[in-house]
């Protein structure tokens, strides 16, 4: 098991979202709206915009997309997982965005939003109306040329500031967490390895290596009522992520390790009889 440990402390860290208003389209359902802005690229120095939003190339749109208010008894699987890493967890798009979901997962997309507490998740919805986390909006759009996972993220947030006039700001909210820490100073255990040790990403589906994809977070049943759970060239900050996210702790896990670059791991646990 690697050696690793959680322990509490405080952070000061939230998302805060204001100002949404729907637009004509959102009542009327069977509308297609298009939209037919090129993708541009826009330089910005503030120091509210995160460091990924200023790799990826500034504010981008879609070259062409639609929006509707979603079948409540149908399901859109999305074309590519809309999570907070960095590969689009199968086949590249290539500029295709196809889902549908409620407004609060787009705009968790958008804007890379890690997993976080109910505490937190209540302040991000204080000031939008109901709907946001409960009517479904069907989504289908397309990107000029090939762009990345975050620049599809860019373009996100532009659809959303375009047909529902959503603004975003950042807030600091003091809230409890768990950090994640190495258990020895420089020592990290057997089942937490450096990237560059391991199977490259480019070696097609590896039969003896969990999991066989690089860059995304799988979780899998075994006997005996427990899970494992890994990843390979992921952060040590997307490693505390998916604990967050899988391990049901009620607080958000931060990275404390000091640990840099890209690493594989996997982790197992039994789950309690009533999971």
């Amino acid at each position: 098991m690697p050696l690793l440990k959680l322990r509490r402390g405080p952070l000061a860290c939230a998302t805060g979202i204001a100002g949404l208003a729907a637009l004509i389209v959102l009542s009327l359902p069977r509308t297609i709206v298009q939209a037919q802005t090129p993708a541009e690229t826009i330089s910005t120095e503030s120091p509210q915009v995160p460091e990924w939003q200023k790799a990826a190339g500034g504010k981008m749109s879609f070259e062409v997309a639609s929006v509707k208010l979603g079948n409540a008894g149908t399901f859109t699987p999305p074309n590519f997982a809309l999570d907070f890493l960095d590969s689009f967890g199968g086949a590249n798009p290539h500029g295709r965005f196809v889902a549908q979901f409620p407004l609060r997962a787009y705009v968790g997309f958008a804007y890379k939003l890690f997993p976080y507490s109910q505490e937190q998740n209540d302040a991000m919805l204080a000031h939008v109306p109901k709907w946001v986390s409960t009517d479904q909006y069907a989504v289908n759009a397309k990107a000029e040329g090939d762009p990345t996972k975050d620049q599809m993220r860019l373009m996100m947030q532009s659809l959303l500031a375009d047909r529902f006039k959503l603004t975003v700001h950042f807030e600091r909210l003091e809230v409890p967490v768990l950090a994640l820490v190495l258990d020895k100073p420089g020592r990290t255990g057997a089942k937490l390895n450096p990237h560059s040790n391991g199977v490259p990403c480019d070696v097609s589906s590896p039969s003896d290596v969990f999991p066989p994809v690089c860059n995304v977070i799988s979780a899998i049943g075994r006997p005996n009522n427990s899970v494992l759970m890994g990843s390979r060239n992921v952060t040590m900050a997307q490693v505390a992520a998916s604990l967050t996210a899988a391990g049901r702790l009620a607080r958000p896990v931060v990275d404390q390790t000091g640990l840099d670059g890209r690493f594989d791991f996997t982790l197992e646990w039994i789950r309690e009889s009533n999971d």
